[in-house]
């Protein structure tokens, strides 16, 4: 679950350049422009709901802000002037998304308009939270010193980990291979070592943000995410914003498999699966590193989760009904896309008129998928709302 500081009123982000939060509506201006890219004033009152008089004095708000600027002028399809064309400012703030895996890390550095300015995947011999931190301090120091990023635009950090959220806080119950950060107060770690705002997210569900923002979420509203690493997660985005669940574990999409009845569609069975046909690997992100489609095993591996990810898109289909189906994680685009046309959905057509069914896609997001989402996770709490 996102953690904010509590008690510590708004980050120190907005008193340090002399700026404010946004209001509701802005937030739903500049949620719908860093899905858009470029997008006119006209687009987005048809988008937004917001009528044009109000486009108008809200978009001159953000522009003294410094969060948007005008662009040229673009045709609007009707009578009339063209309308001028709306961008975010990628300077006018910035980002740190942590990603904490079994065996690495991923950090990297995001601006205002949802790009990725640099991103490192550091291998760890133990993931200890004193290596974490270290390694993750030097990465930052880097990003700063290369990029000549002012601290004082940097809004906060996200942290994606794999495990269940069990509270209070940002506490996790975390795999055995990260049992030196279950049951702490991550957030506090991360806070205690930076000294800005940090928000803890699990890795699936943090993907799904980043998704949702920068990724398939431009052309989709809603849809349900397979996070496919070192294990199987996921997360759902319902009108773009994550669907939670009571206990702030909702989207937990490997629990539908029984480990003892289906083959998990994971990168650690497919590890396995590579080494029976002789291609070893001490860990998953060295086979990702080193990654070849053409390797002995990818089809028996392919085969061998065919059911499980029908059975996973099928239950998804008819419970969510979303419009697409999102294959990401840290899952190679060479092996979705050749995993994709074996994913079977069951439909069941009645009078000759079958249920309409979701698009199965690739990730759009790019890099690692949890480190943009954590990256994502502080604009998505202050600046990038859903348009409506």
């Amino acid at each position: 679950m996102a953690v904010y500081l509590e008690g510590h009123g708004e980050p120190r982000f907005f008193y340090a350049n002399g700026t404010r939060p946004p209001n509701s509506s802005e937030r739903r201006i500049l949620g719908t422009v860093v899905r858009s890219g470029v997008i006119s004033q006209s687009a987005l009152a048809r988008t937004t709901g917001l009528a044009q008089q109000s486009i108008s004095r809200l978009v001159k708000g953000l522009v003294t802000m410094g969060a948007v600027a005008e662009g040229d002028r673009v045709l609007s399809g009707k009578r009339g002037q063209p309308g001028v064309s709306i961008r975010l400012v990628p300077e006018f703030a910035y980002t740190i998304g942590v990603s904490i895996m079994t065996e690495a890390i991923s950090v990297i550095l995001m601006d205002f308009s949802g790009s990725v300015l640099d991103e490192q995947h550091c291998h760890l011999p133990a993931m200890t939270r004193n290596a974490v931190l270290d390694r993750t301090e030097a990465i930052v120091d880097e990003f700063v010193f290369n990029h000549s990023i002012d601290l004082q635009r940097v809004l906060g950090m996200g942290v994606g980990i794999s495990g269940r959220y069990i509270g209070p806080g940002a506490m996790y119950n975390t795999p055995h291979a990260l049992d030196d950060w279950a049951l702490v107060a991550i957030d506090r770690l991360f806070e205690e070592r930076f000294d800005m705002p940090v928000w803890v997210e699990n890795d699936g569900n943090a993907a799904a943000v980043g998704e949702s923002l920068v990724g398939v979420g431009r052309q989709y509203d809603n849809f349900a995410y397979l996070f496919i690493d070192a294990l199987l997660g996921g997360g759902i985005i319902i009108d773009h914003e994550l669907m939670r669940g009571c206990n702030g574990n909702g989207g937990e999409i490997g629990l539908l498999l029984p480990k003892n009845i289906y083959q998990h569609p994971c990168l650690e069975s497919l590890r396995q699966t590579l080494g029976e046909y002789g291609t070893h690997f001490s860990d998953v992100s060295t086979m990702i590193e080193n990654f070849d489609i053409e390797w002995r095993g990818i089809d028996e591996w392919i085969t061998k989760t065919q059911s499980s990810f029908s059975l996973l898109a099928s239950a998804l289909a008819a419970i969510l009904d979303p419009e697409a189906i999102v294959l990401g994680g840290r899952l190679p685009a060479v092996l979705a896309r050749k995993v994709i046309p074996h994913i079977d959905i069951y439909n069941d057509s009645r009078r000759g008129k079958p249920r309409a069914l979701p698009r199965l896609l690739i990730s759009k997001a790019g890099g690692d998928a949890t480190a943009i989402g954590a990256a994502s996770l502080p604009f998505k709490e202050h600046f990038f709302a859903a348009a409506a």
